[in-house]
């Protein structure tokens, strides 16, 4: 079943002296289930894209559907609770609240939807995260791995059909970097999610079912990949 569909989609800039294409007519769907890389040098509209993906900008031309709402057609605060409600993201600089406890970063988009916190599914994750222990600490005294643990928790409990990974691996070394990719491949198969993430990093990718390769704004190659 189709979660996501790109259609035509384009972001111009406009400055002064030229006009920069980040995002030049980019079309494909994504089925619910897939974990799909999207792969490209800086500058080649990756993390444009992604932002389209989830709703934090709007295009010039083309349009974003999840499970069939038109994203560009939502007023700024439809769109921001849909986002809430649907995505769930992890970025590569963590966005954690740094006066915040763990426990109060992970459960903070409920609290500011306004939504009971979900005791037996906090508890899956955390120990599926393996951060019991970190709940009362604050992020500054975790690692980096521990940091983007916590970020992806709180990507989680908002029950989101839909992950969207900016670098999320972009701060962190080897070993780290495949654990936490590991984690959200098991996360998404525990909770039925479709993940998109981006990545500068051809071993990461790897580790996707489905990877997109862009450049100057375009899509240049989308494959399927063989697990062996």
């Amino acid at each position: 079943m189709e979660v996501i569909k790109a259609a035509g989609l384009k972001k111009y800039y406009i400055t002064d002296t030229y006009e920069i294409h980040a995002l030049d007519g980019v079309s494909f769907s994504v089925d619910e289930g897939e974990f799909v890389a999207i792969v490209g040098t800086s500058g080649s509209g990756k993390t444009t894209l992604l932002n389209m993906l989830g709703g934090l900008d709007i295009p010039t031309g083309g349009g974003v559907w999840i499970r069939g709402n038109s994203l560009k057609d939502m007023e700024s605060e439809e769109r921001t609770i849909f986002r809430r409600r649907n995505i769930g993201f992890v970025f590569q600089q963590y966005n954690l609240i740094p006066m915040l406890s763990v426990y109060e970063n992970i459960v903070l988009p409920l609290r500011l939807d306004g939504v009971e916190i979900d005791t037996k599914l906090l508890d899956q994750i955390i120990e599926m995260l393996d951060i019991r222990e970190k709940m009362e600490r604050l992020p500054e005294t975790l690692s980096g791995g521990q940091q983007q643990r916590v970020a992806i928790a709180r990507a989680l409990m908002t029950k989101p059909a839909i992950m969207l990974a900016d670098e999320p691996t972009g701060n962190l070394d080897s070993v780290t970097s495949m654990d936490v990719v590991e984690l959200l491949k098991s996360c998404a198969a525990r909770f039925h999610q479709t993940i998109i993430m981006v990545t500068h990093q051809d071993e990461v990718a790897q580790m996707a079912d489905r990877s997109i390769r862009m450049q100057d704004g375009r899509i240049l190659r989308d494959e399927n990949q063989i697990k062996v």
